[in-house]
């Protein structure tokens, strides 16, 4: 028998099926034969014909029925922090643009009262260069 370059080693495949099977346990989710096939970067039917047992394997995954585990899944969980952390920075942001817009007017009131104190006491500004005799 001639192996193809392109044939991918059992034991490289029973990997990347346990992972499968354990990212639908996390997920609850039903694994597919498309989902491994494209993971190892096969067509569906390429899959099929070289890995039937693989591929029957599988099939008997997705006639059991999904039991949902108690509480949140690390899925749920990640997509919960994952909002979480989304407004937190929407909130940072808001605080931020505010926090700037504020410096900004501070910036431009101090200017405009130190212009009125140099213009009030008749005081020449400390920034202009002496000259040198």
């Amino acid at each position: 028998m001639t192996r193809r370059v392109s044939d991918l080693p059992e034991a490289l495949v029973r990997k990347h099926l346990q992972e499968v099977l354990d990212t639908c346990r996390e997920t609850n989710t039903r694994p597919s034969v498309l989902m491994l096939a494209r993971r190892l970067g096969l067509t569906n039917t390429t899959f099929r014909r070289r890995y039937p047992e693989v591929a029957r394997e599988i099939a008997d995954h997705r006639a059991v029925p999904v039991t949902p585990s108690s509480g949140p899944t690390e899925h749920d969980r990640l997509v919960a922090r994952n909002a979480k952390l989304r407004r937190r920075n929407r909130d940072l942001a808001a605080q931020l643009a505010l926090a700037a817009a504020q410096i900004q007017h501070l910036a431009l009131r101090n200017e405009r009262l130190q212009e009125a104190l140099e213009t009030a006491s008749n005081v020449t500004s400390i920034n202009r260069k002496p000259r040198l005799r």
